[in-house]
């Protein structure tokens, strides 16, 4: 893909509700198999965007999402679909992250929602859609979606 070929927009939200609903509709966009990189500072909404995504593939019911920070990886199976949450907060080092498995995780029917994968540069490389979700308050955020 070249640069020309990639797509950014924004959008603001002004409350959860409207995160997740956003979330929803990325359904068209986020069509397996797919990296995503899920960037943003702690609370910035990344398990709140996730929730409406898994809703959005009939993966789990938005109130079963849950961030994965102590178990690193969430997973969430839908009828066309298989969605991976993945938090590397705590993976510090490559070897910990082989550890992970994440390589086998990849196939035609899942999607990679990865918080802070920026930390290892192949998934910068390796990334297909990008989305960037920073805190403009109490309850907006400013999401930056790439693809």
């Amino acid at each position: 893909m070249s640069i020309a070929e990639k797509t950014t927009r924004e959008v603001i939200t002004n409350s959860p509700e409207e995160t997740i609903a956003l979330g929803r509709t990325l359904r068209e966009l986020l069509t397996p198999p797919k990296l995503v990189l899920l960037r943003g500072d702690l609370g910035a909404g990344k398990t709140t965007l996730v929730k409406g995504i898994a809703a959005a593939f009939e993966a789990a019911p938005e109130e079963d999402v849950t961030s994965p920070t102590f178990t690193l990886i969430h997973e969430y199976r839908g009828p066309n679909a298989t969605l991976y949450h993945i938090d590397l907060y705590r993976i510090d080092t490559p070897r910990e992250l082989e550890t992970l498995g994440l390589d086998d995780l990849r196939n035609d029917d899942s999607i990679l929602l990865i918080e802070w994968g920026e930390k290892f540069p192949r998934f910068t490389r390796e990334r297909e859609v990008e989305i960037h979700l920073e805190r403009q308050g109490e309850s907006k955020r400013r999401i930056t979606i790439s693809s």
